[in-house]
């Protein structure tokens, strides 16, 4: 670990911001290496003369755009960030492709970004104190497998309450974050399991139920989502998809498909859907839509979910619910994997989530993020000339297709060369295309707005126009 010798201006500007721009600097550039350990949140404070407050807003920042890793119990680390161009100072080395993204970005429109400006410390911060102050062993102990019973009931409450689900606290098990919950219920799934996906979907998922299963295979989807008429002809016994707002087309499955999936479960005994409830808690038009899961009779769904979209990318808690075929399989042949989030988080969570705390930071997110989604559609509307605007329905992120038969590649670099990055759909394609696919296939190009400010948002889009000629 190393000091960070931060200049730091009182000009006006916020100190968390030149905290977080100064340390994605130095790892854009090489000086601060991955794996390296960077200072506690505390420490940097006292050595900056700031509240730990302003360096935990930068560190989170720097969590939410995957430039930092936050390791239990050991602190924060440089991440792997493979794809950043970084310069050399003798002569320019060969750029890879995914790597227009350089040290002149100003503006980043990730779709994975959060806004971490309003999180309440305050609240956390009293929460984590109340839990330390209480003379509890048994807060420190190993705990159940499937985590606390008191906080699988307080998620089985909300998630009845907010996404229609139904089960019992028997049913979750909880995990630190989807990369885990995915990994088991690879195992719990079998080794010949042979798992359908759209094609692009999140690669993440593709990359861990890969490992584990017999075959993974793509299925084409339209406006509606994946094509159930396609995935009867293969020989796939599970299904993962994102009803509430397909990763990264931004579809939201009408109720129609969503019984076709269903009525396509109910018809074998070892059929399974993976649902993966992305971004639902964030919808803009229209009523909220309920989970795949609550319309299912037959308990063939499994429902997976996270918290640290929604509260903080550092909150690696996530929770999934087994149908109770698979539950029975589960507690015979895996329930010996341990807990992965401490007994201390989960039970900060409860409260959090309990005494109305998530709720009220909830609403306040819901109404902060629709106010950037209208702000960035007010600036696109002269972009529809030459792009087709979709996925704006829901959650952080739209995207924008291309009349003009310009590449992705064309797109992206053009907006880096302005100062902003932006992101292709190919980046989440999970097989090749097909030359046909190839040739209709139009570039398509992912805004997400979370991590964003308004005040950004309409400089970033005014970068656009022109580096696009709008």
């Amino acid at each position: 670990m190393q000091d960070l010798v931060i200049e730091l201006r009182y000009d006006g500007s916020h100190l968390y911001e030149q905290i977080y721009q100064h340390i994605r600097e130095e790892i854009r550039t090489g000086r601060l290496l991955c794996g390296e350990k960077l200072p506690s949140t505390r420490y940097l404070a006292a050595y900056l003369q700031v509240s730990r407050a302003t360096v935990e807003l930068a560190y989170e920042q720097l969590l939410s755009e995957g430039y930092i890793e936050s390791v239990p119990y050991k602190g924060y680390y440089v991440a792997q960030v493979e794809e950043l161009y970084r310069i050399d100072g003798s002569k320019e080395k060969h750029k890879p492709e995914s790597a227009l993204r350089t040290n002149t970005c100003a503006f980043d429109f990730s779709p994975n970004a959060i806004d971490m400006r309003v999180f309440p410390f305050e609240t956390w911060r009293k929460i984590t104190k109340n839990t330390l102050s209480q003379d509890k062993s048994e807060t420190f102990s190993l705990g159940e497998p499937k985590g606390d019973l008191a906080l699988r009931e307080t998620i089985a409450r909300y998630l009845h309450a907010s996404r229609g689900v139904n089960c019992s606290a028997e049913q979750i098990i909880v995990g630190a974050g989807n990369d885990y919950l995915l990994t088991l219920l690879g195992y719990i799934l079998g080794r010949d399991s042979v798992i359908a996906f759209e094609n692009p979907t999140y690669p993440r998922a593709w990359k861990i139920l890969g490992l584990l299963a017999k075959k993974l295979l793509t299925v084409s989807a339209d406006e509606n989502g994946i094509s159930v008429d396609e995935l009867k002809k293969t020989d796939a016994n599970a299904v993962y998809v994102m009803p509430s707002h397909q990763y990264p087309r931004g579809v939201v499955m009408p109720i129609g498909r969503r019984m076709e999936l269903l009525n396509w479960a109910s018809h074998a005994t070892d059929r399974y859907i993976i649902e993966d409830d992305y971004d639902s808690e964030f919808r803009y038009r229209g009523k909220p839509i309920p989970s795949l899961q609550a319309s299912d009779q037959t308990g063939k769904v499994v429902y997976i979910g996270t918290v640290s979209k929604s509260i903080a990318p550092a909150i690696r808690v996530s929770y999934m619910v087994l149908p109770k075929q698979l539950l029975r399989r589960y507690e015979e042949n895996y329930s010996f994997f341990s807990s992965t989030v401490s007994r201390i988080d989960q039970t900060i969570l409860n409260e959090f989530i309990r005494d109305g705390a998530f709720e009220r930071h909830l609403n306040r997110m819901r109404k902060l993020y629709k106010e950037k989604h209208e702000v960035l559609l007010e600036q696109l509307k002269d972009f529809q000339k030459d792009f087709v605007l979709s996925g704006e329905n829901a959650g952080l992120h739209i995207l924008l297709t291309d009349r003009q038969g310009r590449s992705e590649e064309e797109l992206i670099a053009a907006a880096a060369g302005a100062g902003v990055r932006v992101y292709g759909m190919k980046g989440a394609l999970v097989q090749p295309l097909s030359l046909e696919q190839e040739k209709a296939w139009k570039a398509t190009i992912l805004l997400g707005f979370g991590g964003l400010t308004q005040e950004e948002i309409v400089k970033g889009i005014s970068f656009l126009r022109k580096a696009w000629g709008i």
